[in-house]
């Protein structure tokens, strides 16, 4: 077993010390600088994955997320030092004035140090979440991917997928429960209905079952509005369930499958040419008609030179029974909410990673 890091004497009498207490310094050194600095319930920002390189990733991210937030939301505005009250104005004033005013410099300090987009440790690998402060995480993610579906511009090199994240709780079913149920109103209250799909994806985390929160989520939009049915191929929205060790981020989005399931890399690929699939497709059978015919030609010439004739004649014009297609869903019965939320849910994990 190693033995425990000691501090160890400077020339000077003094002791140095460890590592673990420089990184613990830092690490409050951050924190004092304004806002949290790890994922945690109460945030909402965007969650982005990457490939192996997280920092070059977040270059990029600041960089995109400023340009379209710029666009906006306007730029972000900063206060001068000059521009901020002075303790010195208010020497003469009573000592509670002065009090108040000192607290209000204080805030005041704190609030200039927060940004509008702030990273934060995830707690995952190839995982990125930007916290986001005065915007609206959904609109924004939309408003980009929209632009490069349109332009077909490739911005991105390091980013794969960028998930807006509208909140995030604990990772327990009965606290994502209680948070799903006012969460999910804006969208799927009465009078607002719409056809859904639940998405889920779990990292560092093996205390939550996933079928039991896909059941769950489905049964509160339900619960909400009757009216709500699920679908699985072009859905009106999609309820994001990320999970990483013990927060629950959750979003919902628009336009999922059309923004090829919100990756930066897909959605500025332009769509294949259906016409030269189906010549392709075309050529193909073509060809597999042609080989079929030379190899009729070639067993009816050696038919003629054997002159074989069968014993059984009927043999020849037997052919193989075809087994009756096999009809899904007899008696025309639907399958439950839950189930069908389940299967596309998990059609869905391995493209969230």
């Amino acid at each position: 077993m190693a033995a425990p890091a000691q501090s160890t004497t400077q020339p000077g009498g003094g002791k140095r010390k460890g590592k673990a207490q420089y990184v613990l310094a830092k690490r409050a050194r951050r924190c004092d600088a304004g806002g949290p600095r790890q994922l945690e319930p109460g945030l909402q920002g965007i969650l982005i994955t990457c490939n192996m390189n997280e920092r070059k990733c977040v270059e990029e991210a600041y960089s995109l997320l400023n340009e379209y937030g710029d666009d906006m939301y306007g730029p972000e505005k900063f206060t001068d030092k000059d521009q901020q009250p002075s303790g010195s104005e208010g020497e003469d004033d009573d000592v509670e004035a002065a009090l108040k005013k000192e607290v209000g410099d204080i805030k005041a300090s704190t609030e200039l140090r927060l940004r509008r987009f702030q990273s934060v440790e995830s707690g995952a690998n190839n995982v990125v979440f930007i916290r986001t402060l005065g915007i609206e995480p959904e609109k924004l993610v939309h408003h980009i991917l929209q632009d490069m579906y349109k332009t077909k511009k490739k911005k991105t090199r390091v980013i794969l997928r960028m998930l807006p994240i509208s909140g995030t709780c604990k990772a327990f079913l009965e606290d994502m429960k209680k948070y799903a149920q006012t969460f999910l109103e804006p969208w799927f209250k009465t009078p607002n209905k719409g056809t859904f799909q639940i998405v889920y994806k779990s990292r560092n985390n093996s205390h939550v079952n996933r079928e039991e929160v896909i059941r769950e989520l489905a049964g509160i939009v339900c619960t909400l509005n009757s009216e709500n049915k699920v679908d699985l191929t072009n859905p009106q929205y999609t309820v994001v369930v990320e999970i990483i060790k013990a927060v629950c981020c959750l979003s919902v989005v628009k336009d999922y499958m059309l923004f090829r399931k919100y990756n930066l890399q897909e959605v500025v690929k332009s769509p294949k040419d259906p016409s030269q699939l189906n010549s392709k497709q075309g050529n193909g059978k073509e060809a597999k008609l042609e080989s079929a015919d030379k190899s009729d030609q070639s067993n009816t010439a050696e038919g003629k030179n054997n002159q074989q004739v069968p014993e059984n004649t009927e043999e020849l014009g037997q052919t193989k029974p075809t087994s009756n297609p096999q009809v899904v869903n007899e008696g025309g019965a639907k399958p439950e909410l839950a189930s069908q939320a389940t299967e596309g849910s998990k059609s869905n994990e391995n493209d969230l990673s």
